[in-house]
């Protein structure tokens, strides 16, 4: 059974919470309904029993919290607003990429494409779907780790019948196998004719909470509502002329069985003043009585003691497998390489044609031109890594709060990992193709040859790499591709003059010799080697020594950022005191 207790959302100060002090239950076997017209509160009831949205209040799974909960996703899965995927995503590939998030098998793709009756549209990319498809595949994802409880929120918006009714149909469907079913609507009708249970908010109040037949009995019927301050002297009138009449307040009554005109000639009649006359619904009369009340619990039980919910900074259960497919399965990445590439051999073509061949084995092969602040190949790595994370906040597959969280240290490393292999292999390619023009074109040097040359290209190695991680880190701080590719170029525009400033040429000569010294009396390996001796000498420029400070700076400023998110949901998400009292049991 799932409950939510003392629901309650942050608020600006002297303003009204959205949702106050929720509390009810979620029954497996059983589809509950949350029911309130638009800005009720529903969503974000929805958000804060799942842990999305920062508030206080606790969401308890079989009576443990549910983000104390080894894996959170695999108890609850949800449809709350649209699929955060990628637009030219097809439909099997984002299902797959999240069969490793929630550590499913791969064939649970292709299962919950049949179950959402997508069979023919898994190769469409998600750009291309209509609402209708865009919904059951939202119901996909839902299904996808088997959870127990299924939360729909208002899937049916927007929909047509046809498509509404489907919906419903497999909300029911998934409470008749024994699951639990939280769905949330604003047609009163049909969330009946669905739910076994209902609960009705008004203003972020719970107004109703009664078996849906309950509900449809007393509730959907016409109705008259009537406020006036002779109240309860008008309701006397209209039962002697045969209405059901309740009294919600003081000042406000709901009468059954008659019709406004009907009442204002009564009241007329009667010279009784009214201020408030029209036909109803059902739950809206009921809201100022919820006023009045305050807050309520159920059953009789008693508050647990004062929790805070704190979300577990799990990533996904598969990361580098999640990672590999969300970052290769779409045409950017692949773009990006071919562009990248292209503008290596293109430095190689000015390098030999604008002038004299630059003699630095790192330069050739990189194609490296003297007019480029960085590699052709190293930018469009570090545009790769920016792509991780970038995409990642653009189009948010993963779910904060009950799910796989994105910014995870899980998930970090895991792009760290992928990043650095991409561009090992992106800068292995850049060489092969620029030691090749430089033996075919014409006028280029012909004795220059990678094996030959094995600080250079290690050197090239770390370079691509670095690049990549920066890319990283700085999409992870910024939350955009673009700023995490700016961060990259701001190496060697910004960082590498201030270093070059501070250092001097001077300073880094003695800081490489003072390297291979080093090494030679840690190791009894002579200096005189080519590849160790080199390969400081590279380290020890002024350039690399700027791109290991921008990685410190970015990984420190990841790290700021990770623990102030992580503060704040430490004081956000504490049930007061307050709350602890026992409190008498109501109807609604």
């Amino acid at each position: 059974m799932i409950q939510a207790i003392g629901l309650t959302s942050t608020c600006r100060r002297n303003a009204r919470p959205a949702v106050a002090d929720l509390t009810f239950d979620v029954h497996p076997g059983a589809v509950t309904g949350l029911l309130g017209p638009a800005g009720s509160g529903k969503s974000t009831a929805v958000r804060l029993l799942l842990g999305i949205e920062a508030g206080r209040g606790s969401t308890l799974v079989d009576g443990c919290l549910l983000h104390d909960l080894p894996h959170p996703a695999r108890e609850i899965g949800a449809l709350v607003g649209d699929i955060g995927g990628h637009p030219r995503r097809t439909a099997r590939g984002h299902l797959r990429m999240l069969c490793a998030a929630f550590g499913v098998p791969l064939s649970r793709a292709d299962e919950t494409l049949h179950l959402a009756g997508l069979d023919a549209m898994a190769d469409e990319r998600l750009g291309t779907f209509s609402l209708g498809m865009d919904r059951r595949l939202g119901t996909a994802v839902a299904l996808l780790a088997r959870p127990r409880l299924l939360v729909l929120d208002d899937p049916a918006r927007g929909l047509p019948p046809r498509e509404a009714a489907w919906v419903h149909g497999l909300a029911r469907g998934h409470a008749e196998a024994g699951g639990a079913v939280l769905l949330t609507g604003r047609d009163a009708r049909s969330l009946a004719r669905t739910a076994d249970r209902v609960i009705a908010l008004d203003k972020g109040r719970l107004v109703a909470d009664e078996p849906a037949a309950d509900f449809a009995r007393s509730r959907l019927r016409p109705h008259v509502e009537v406020r006036s301050p002779y109240a309860e002297r008008l309701a006397g009138l209209l039962g002697d002329s045969g209405a059901e009449v309740v009294m919600t307040t003081g000042t406000c009554i709901t009468a059954y069985g008659t019709t406004s005109a009907e009442v204002g000639e009564t009241a007329y009649r009667h010279g009784v003043l009214l201020h408030h006359l029209s036909d109803g619904a059902g739950q809206a009369a009921h809201a100022a009585a919820a006023d009045e009340a305050g807050p309520r619990s159920f059953h009789g039980r008693r508050r647990p003691p004062p929790v805070r919910r704190i979300a577990h900074r799990t990533g996904p259960e598969r990361p580098v497998g999640y990672e590999v497919r969300r970052a290769f399965g779409v045409r950017t990445p692949w773009i990006t390489a071919v562009v990248a590439l292209s503008g290596s051999a293109l430095g190689t073509v000015l390098m030999t044609r604008l002038g004299p061949v630059s003699t630095s084995p790192l330069r050739l092969v990189s194609g490296w031109a003297a007019e480029l602040p960085l590699p052709a190949a190293a930018i469009g790595a570090g545009g790769l890594g920016a792509l991780s994370y970038g995409q990642e906040f653009t189009y948010p597959a993963l779910a904060p709060g009950y799910g796989p969280e994105p910014r995870s240290p899980r998930l970090l490393v895991a792009k760290l990992a992928v990043a650095a292999v991409a561009a090992v292999l992106l800068a292995g390619l850049a060489a092969v193709i620029d030691v090749a023009l430089l033996y075919t074109l014409p006028g280029a040097r012909r004795d220059v040859g990678p094996l030959a040359h094995p600080a250079a290209l290690a050197g090239w190695a770390a370079l691509a790499v670095g690049c990549a991680w920066a890319g990283v880190l700085a999409a992870a701080v910024f939350r955009t591709t673009a700023l995490g590719l700016a961060a990259v170029l701001a190496v060697p525009v910004l960082v590498v003059p201030a270093v070059r400033a501070a250092l001097g040429e001077r300073a880094a000569g003695e800081l490489g010799d003072a390297a291979g010294a080093l090494w030679s009396v840690l190791t009894g390996v002579s200096q005189d080697g080519r590849t160790v001796s080199g390969t400081l000498r590279l380290a020890a420029q002024p350039f690399f020594l700027a791109l290991v400070l921008s990685l410190v700076a970015l990984a420190g400023a990841y790290a700021a950022s990770a623990m102030r998110g992580r503060r704040r949901g430490r004081r956000t998400t504490a049930v007061p005191a307050a709350t602890t009292a026992p409190l008498t049991s109501k109807k609604s």
